[in-house]
């Protein structure tokens, strides 16, 4: 079992405990990014366009903190960015464990054995290493060649000193079914405890708009792909039905709150994916947020959308409300021969806002009116004796 065994009855009674107090929206995961920066520029992403003075931020010990006791979510996901570059990520991890919320540290493993010291095996905690694919996939999702060998061998070396290690794999346009039913036979082989898949999202601002996945497309491949997969023990780290809803068999809608987001800004609205405005509170994130103007049929930029932080949440409440239908697809696999379900209508969808460039020039103000007044310089002259130190008027 990919998830370990007490994490699913966990989540499950966390689920029945909100249907029972009657909470119409909750978090099943929280997402923490708690630096943009990253030692990657992958051609998908869109998470590292941003000044210097921004890609500086960071969420201190304290601030992650308390993300964590304003969603009081059952698992966090630590995202970025590169979060290994957070030189607090050890005391974070740490402080989350020891609250007992199961932690995933995503990492694209460039620096994973040399961080492995500052962590222990523990069952509230893995490892999430990004694997777009097999090597020539994975290197040319990533932009850099060799990547791909030392995620593999950090994922060894983590194996060996008993972590828990899943990986991540998005998948783009001209993904090829057979070449990844190879591959996750081969990380199934390497001894990885899971898989998490999903199709990749268009980030706004990533540099490759032209390779994302529309959901027919997507439906199509993870249907392929699922077919070629019937009979072998792959592990997934997702619910069955998220995988169902993949291959075209489920017509969820999103729910955005599921996975909330706390970065360097605040609270993002409405969801891990997309950007349209910061809340200060957890709070004010979900009172607030005009949820009905997002998801798939109600916004254009949500149209092709089918990623887990958008639709693993509404497959996980589907799970508890039909326990089974769950059942019944984890016993024999997401569906590949009947015909799919019908699309949501795009008719009556709004127009995509862009709102990038003012949200980042509102940051830099904000970070610039922060920044405490300078005080006298000191300029340090030596002299034969000892230095003597000399105050400049402030700039």
């Amino acid at each position: 079992m990919a998830v370990p065994l007490m994490q699913a009855v966990r989540v499950g009674r966390y689920v029945v405990k909100q249907h029972l107090l009657g909470r119409k929206r909750y978090p099943l995961v929280l997402m923490l990014e708690p630096l943009f920066r990253c030692n990657l520029a992958c051609a998908g992403c869109g998470k590292i366009d941003y000044p210097a003075q921004i890609l500086n931020q960071r969420l201190s010990l304290q601030e992650c903190l308390d993300a964590d006791a304003e969603a009081d979510a059952p698992v966090i996901a630590i995202a970025g960015g590169e979060p290994l570059l957070h030189k607090e990520m050890p005391e974070i991890v740490k402080g989350l464990t020891a609250r007992k919320k199961y932690v995933y540290l995503c990492t694209n493993g460039l620096l994973l054995e040399k961080k492995l010291d500052d962590y222990e095996p523990n069952p509230f905690f893995s490892w999430d290493i990004h694997l777009d694919g097999d090597k020539a996939m994975h290197d040319s999702s990533v932009c850099q060649e060799g990547v791909y060998e030392r995620a593999v061998s950090a994922i060894r070396a983590a194996k060996e000193r008993g972590f828990r290690v899943s990986i991540n794999c998005t998948l783009f346009d001209g993904a090829q079914p057979e070449r990844v039913a190879r591959f996750f036979d081969e990380v199934m082989a390497l001894g990885v405890d899971g898989v998490m898949t999903a199709p990749g999202y268009a980030y706004e601002r990533a540099p490759d708009q032209e390779h994302f996945l529309n959901r027919q497309k997507t439906k199509q491949l993870f249907r392929d792909i699922f077919r070629l997969g019937k009979g072998k023990k792959w592990r997934f780290t997702q619910s069955p039905l998220f995988l169902n809803f993949l291959a075209g068999n489920e017509n969820y809608h999103c729910t955005p709150w599921g996975k909330p987001l706390r970065t360097v800004f605040g609270w993002q609205r409405p969801c891990y994916l997309l950007g349209e405005g910061y809340a200060k509170t957890f709070k004010e994130l979900m009172d607030d947020t005009a949820w009905e103007q997002y998801g798939t049929g109600a916004y254009e930029k949500c149209a092709d959308c089918m990623v887990h932080s958008g639709y693993e949440s509404t497959a996980v409440m589907d799970a508890v409300k039909r326990p089974w239908h769950i059942a019944k697809v984890a016993l024999f696999g997401p569906e590949t021969e009947k015909p799919m379900v019908p699309e949501i209508s795009l008719e009556n969808q709004r127009p995509a806002e862009y709102k990038y460039e003012a949200q980042v020039a509102e940051q830099v103000t904000l970070l610039e009116s922060r920044k405490p007044a300078r005080g006298p310089r000191v300029r340090v002259h030596k002299t034969e004796d000892k230095p003597v130190e000399i105050a400049d008027a402030a700039d």
